[in-house]
């Protein structure tokens, strides 16, 4: 049968189930897995099959024998090439792009930057053609693309720089990109000379004038492709290291909202130009410009670049995306995408011979308007506890709990966690609550609504799970706050022991600790201590407390009623998160005590040493009834018990979801006298009455 490598680079722009020919670039150039997904996923037959590829129904046979016996397909597709080609299919779909490509997870042995010049040069291999001139920004990841790319030798192409020089010493400046690139691709190099920035907006004017640079400029703007890197406005950003801005240029208030830097241009969290000072000295083509170039190729990634590439997106400035998986989940989890959650890691399809999948039965009516009736629903139910914003109805606000002279406290996530977040808003808790779709960050709006709602002239905490979309959106959130004068202070909550190792508290994750760290820092706020004491308390209560989960089955989405992932009739996972993400280990279910008694050892290694007393929460992920909550629960009291460890107060039931899974965390707090008094102090919210 043909091999992956003897199969011709085809367009980008086809996709699957197109009879067009082409393959969609998220498959990159390999008909294995491009069958495998027609196959497994899409559930054709050999013979539908064989019409979308354009090759003979024996063709697609070989295909199919050699994709199981790599293990491609079996009675499943391979998970972790179904979690990214999901993650590239939601990208392309919700940005409308017409390529994209996300590489899986590192494996340590080469860096990020490495691995995306492999796949961005690969992409650039099959969209380039003859007589093509490409346009080249430069940065890292663009240097990494040029020096990965094979010896092509592509007839009549000429590479072209889009920005002026830089004069800095590092070795991905503009000119040594393209430089690199045109040698690679045995092409004409022609180059901007230059500075990308220059004194003044009169320097300029008067070099653009200039009849060598301007016919430059003339053939940069006649780019048929361009390849681009994607730079961040944070500290210490390569924006920075370069010297193109520097901190002062970005306080300006013109640029205060300033996301990222596309080929020296800045854009803010919409994907909007930032007209002022640095446009009016930047030589190179303008944003404006640049969006007219037919096929533009952004390589970029790292979680630290979510909010750049998504600005990016949101702007429209890319045709194609070459991203990794957590950038890409990040992303959609920012944007609100349904298919964001922690990839589709396996889905099983009802046979291997192709077929309907497996849908999960739920009492919903339109998906797409899950969130508002839900919100409509609990409304009703508690009218004395929560009210929605006025004009705003994803801002669930306290009835009685925002006042004059008080800390606001605001909390937000995904929905499908409930109770977590909007069951917690109430006197002595949160005062408002920002909601998100299914399991995805809260956009930056309705936060600002609920900080409006709730500052009381005392300032407002934000409090949320870390996660990269909900960091953005509420670090975003409070950045806009600010500028209608009102303070904000941030907390995430890390609970999850297994999300990563101690060294490293700062990156995990949060889960049922929540509830612990809202109780506390909301009885702060309401014996109305100052802003600098409940962000203290908050940061505290975070500190002692520790989740481990344990998943036994998986949950389904609203929008796709199938399972989000894979997990044996007689397994379990421990430590996987509460949107599907991978946990410590999967091994064979084990007897309630003998998992609680793991649990507790991974809680005990982090307990402090001295604590004495403790609240412990045992939780249901969705579907694990009370009946066995409580056989868990005794064995985390024996275990308490026999290290001399009193338990002050303990809560069993569903406290932080994940819609249905089936499965459950314990968490445990260490107390002392503050945390103590705080914890038994009187609130009442929707889901929730203590004291």
């Amino acid at each position: 049968m043909s091999s992956a490598t003897s199969t011709p680079l085809l367009s980008a722009s086809s996709a699957p189930g197109s009879a067009s020919g082409g393959m969609a670039l998220h498959f990159q150039d390999d008909p294995l897995l491009w069958a495998g997904w027609l196959y497994a996923w899409d559930g054709m037959t050999q013979g539908d099959i064989a019409k979308v590829m354009g090759v003979s129904r024996a063709t697609v046979n070989g295909y199919l024998a050699e994709a199981r016996s790599r293990g491609i397909v079996t009675l499943t597709m391979d998970a972790a090439r179904l979690s990214e080609l999901s993650i590239a299919q939601a990208l392309k779909r919700h940005f409308g792009l017409e390529g994209c490509v996300v590489i899986p997870p590192g494996d340590g042995e080469r860096p990020l930057t490495e691995r995306l010049g492999i796949a961005g040069a690969k992409v650039l291999q099959q969209l380039i053609r003859p007589g093509d001139r490409v346009g080249v920004s430069w940065g890292r990841t663009v240097m990494a693309v040029a020096r990965t790319m094979p010896p092509l030798r592509v007839p009549d192409v000429e590479v072209v720089q889009v920005t002026g020089g830089l004069t800095a010493t590092f070795d991905f400046s503009p000119e040594l990109c393209i430089s690199r690139l045109a040698q690679a691709l045995g092409a004409r190099s022609i180059n901007i000379t230059a500075p990308l920035m220059v004194s003044s907006p009169a320097v300029r004017d008067v070099l653009m004038a200039e009849a060598m640079l301007a016919d430059q400029m003339r053939l940069a703007r006649g780019a048929d492709r361009l390849l681009f890197g994607i730079g961040s406005t944070r500290e210490g950003s390569l924006a920075f290291e370069s010297h193109l801005i520097t901190p002062q240029d970005l306080e300006a208030a013109h640029a205060t909202h300033a996301t990222a830097v596309l080929a020296g241009r800045l854009i803010d969290d919409r994907g909007r130009p930032i007209a002022g000072p640095l446009e009016g000295r930047t030589i190179g083509l303008t944003l404006e410009e640049l969006s007219r170039i037919r096929s533009r190729i952004a390589v970029a990634g790292g979680s630290d670049k979510v909010q750049a590439i998504l600005s990016t997106l949101r702007g429209r400035y890319a045709t194609v995306l070459v991203t990794d998986a957590v950038t890409g989940a990040g992303i959609l989890q920012a944007e609100g995408v349904p298919e964001a959650p922690g990839g589709l890691r396996a889905v099983k399809k009802a046979n291997s011979q192709g077929g309907t999948a497996v849908k999960t039965k739920k009492l919903i009516n339109d998906p797409a308007n899950i969130i508002e009736e839900m919100l409509e629903g609990i409304v009703k139910a508690h009218p004395n506890h929560i009210r929605v914003a006025p004009g705003h109805p994803r801002a669930v606000v306290a009835v009685d709990g925002p006042r004059e002279g008080k800390v606001g406290i605001v909390v937000g996530g995904g929905s499908g966690h409930e109770p977590t977040f909007l069951g917690f808003v109430g006197k002595g808790l949160a005062d408002a609550c920002a909601v998100g779709n299914v399991f995805a960050s809260p956009p930056p709006d309705p936060i600002v609504e609920c900080t409006k709602a709730v500052d009381g002239g005392a300032g407002v905490l934000y409090l949320f799970g870390n996660y990269a979309g909900d960091v953005m959106n509420f670090e975003m959130a409070a950045e806009l706050a600010a500028l209608e004068d009102h303070e904000v202070r941030i907390v995430t909550t890390t609970d999850d022991i297994a999300s990563a190792p101690l060294a490293e508290k700062e990156k995990r994750r949060g889960v049922a600790g929540n509830f612990f760290v809202f109780k506390m820092a909301g009885a702060a706020a309401d014996k109305m201590l100052s802003l600098d004491e409940v962000e203290r308390v908050a940061r505290k209560a975070n500190a002692a407390t520790f989740t481990v989960g344990v998943a036994l089955s998986p949950c389904s989405l609203p929008q796709t009623r199938r399972p989000n992932f894979e997990i044996g009739e007689d397994e379990m996972e421990v430590g996987m998160g509460i949107h599907g993400e991978p946990g410590i280990k999967r091994e064979p279910l084990k007897p309630a005590d003998a998992v609680v008694d793991e649990i507790m050892e991974r809680i005990f290694a982090e307990l402090p040493k001295e604590t004495k007393s403790v609240a412990v929460l045992v939780n249901s992920l969705g579907s694990t009834p009370p009946m066995e909550l409580y056989v868990v629960n005794r064995r985390v009291h024996q275990r308490l018990e026999r290290k001399g460890i009193a338990v002050h107060a303990t809560w069993v039931g569903g406290y932080c979801t994940s819609l249905e899974m089936a499965g459950m965390s314990v968490t445990v707090t260490a107390l002392d006298e503050e945390l103590t008094e705080l914890l038994d102090r009187p609130c009442d919210c929707a889901m929730f009455r203590a004291g």
